[in-house]
């Protein structure tokens, strides 16, 4: 069913002279459950072959765990996006003064893990403006946009990995390109970051080199 944005974002001063929905933000609570469910799985068990080997026999599999793992994951996200839109609908985005805090990014979680992350950005945007949402993840979702765009994000929050032209067996993974990379820091800090991009960048387990849109184009196969 389509809707106004305008109409949601006409919304937010209403927000803030309500209560916290107490049911809502439960329900809210579960969906970011739901959606850090299988994603855990992923960091883990690469480094942990018990546990790798008690999902396979959990799941009734002998290979491409990580194949199951995504097939559940984007069964749960398609099921939360649809409650999220369903929310977003009847509430405006389900930020601080509806929910509380940290039920406020559940919502966000749900969206930056979709494909509409364009359709919904201006309502994220909004909630941010509105101090219903930390500037942070406005951010985040800002840079990971902009990324599935194809062009430099802002923030340097977003790692990639994509094949080699030269030899597409092997894949590189890489922090996305950034504009005006000499001040992203000090972006970053009044975004609201506490690491630097070159410290974002270690805890991803990369180091940050400074890329061009044309060496990405060049060197990487999309």
């Amino acid at each position: 069913m389509k809707y106004s944005l305008l109409s949601i974002l006409c919304a937010w001063p209403l927000l803030g002279l309500g209560q916290v929905n107490g049911s809502l933000k439960r329900e809210l609570d579960s969906m970011y459950v739901l959606d850090q469910r299988y994603r855990a799985y992923f960091m883990e068990y690469p480094k942990n072959q018990k546990l790798a080997d008690s999902l396979m026999a959990a799941f009734e599999i002998k290979e491409n765990l990580s194949g199951k793992l995504w097939k559940l994951q984007n069964h749960v996200d398609s099921l939360n996006l649809i409650r999220v839109k369903e929310i977003i609908k009847t509430h405006g985005y389900p930020g601080s003064s509806l929910v509380g805090k940290p039920t406020n990014a559940a919502a966000w979680h749900i969206i930056q893990h979709s494909p509409e992350i364009a359709v919904y950005f201006p309502i994220i945007e909004k909630a941010g403006q509105a101090g219903e949402l930390p500037m942070s993840l406005v951010a985040m979702m800002h840079d990971r946009l902009l990324t599935e765009q194809h062009k430099p994000q802002r923030y340097g929050t977003q790692a990639t990995c994509y094949p080699l032209k030269a030899d597409p067996t092997k894949q590189e993974c890489f922090i996305w390109p950034i504009e005006n990379p000499s001040a992203v820091n000090e972006r970053r800090k009044k975004a609201g970051f506490m690491q630097t991009v070159e410290e974002n960048a270690k805890r991803l387990g990369l180091e940050y080199n400074v890329l061009t849109m044309e060496e990405v184009t060049q060197r990487y196969r999309f």
